[in-house]
């Protein structure tokens, strides 16, 4: 009886040490989980833009031609220079974001040469009231624009003296965010580009084949 008694209290101080030793590997034992789920809840949730509601492809379209022809902002020579380059296909391009913290996708037009499908100029159309509006605009050889995050980003192609149209020397990459009712630059990059490739190429003698 007594070593029956015995053996069960040295089962119960087994029982209690695993216990013990369970509790204190890893730190704080089940403490951490309930750390770790504080913590998750106080993580915000991302905010969603005002449009998110649909897919992406499901997004208002609108006549980039037509905003072009229509906008009083643009020249009358660039608006009669816009022709299609073959059948019914014009050289622009249309991109859809958001960039003014609108309730409709702004729009961001880019025209281009037929020949070379080099930019000659960039807008962007924000939703007012039903209608588009321009409010922003760049009208240089060998401008782009793109929407990256909820930032416009223009390129601009730089040409030295003699530079072919496929090999520019370089290029500016600019930053524009919008705050209030307008775009500000808040980044600048500039990349000059090797002059050993493309129609640069690397003086020297031609290879020679071997016999």
């Amino acid at each position: 009886m007594l070593r029956a008694t015995g053996t069960t209290a040295l089962a119960g101080l087994v029982a209690v040490g695993l216990f013990l030793t369970a509790c204190s590997t890893g730190g704080t034992g089940s403490r951490d989980e309930g750390a770790a789920r504080a913590d998750e809840a106080a993580s915000p949730a991302p905010t969603p833009s005002p449009f998110a509601s649909g897919e992406p492809s499901t997004a208002k379209r609108v006549d980039p031609i037509a905003l072009i022809k229509n906008d009083p902002k643009i020249g009358e020579r660039l608006k009669a220079d816009l022709k299609p380059c073959v059948a019914d296909a014009y050289p622009v391009d249309a991109s859809y974001g958001n960039l003014t913290g609108g309730t409709s996708p702004d729009v961001v037009v880019n025209v281009m040469t037929c020949g070379d499908a080099v930019g000659i100029g960039t807008y962007v159309y924000r939703e007012e009231s039903g209608a588009y509006k321009n409010v922003f605009m760049a009208e240089d050889a060998a401008v782009y624009a793109t929407i990256d995050r909820g930032d416009l980003v223009v390129t601009k192609q730089v040409y030295a003296k003699g530079d072919p149209v496929a090999y520019p020397s370089g290029e500016d990459v600019i930053w524009y965010r919008w705050a209030g009712n307008r775009f500000s630059q808040h980044d600048w990059v500039h990349n000059d580009y090797s002059r050993a490739v493309g129609d640069g190429g690397i003086d020297g003698p031609a290879p020679t084949s071997s016999n």
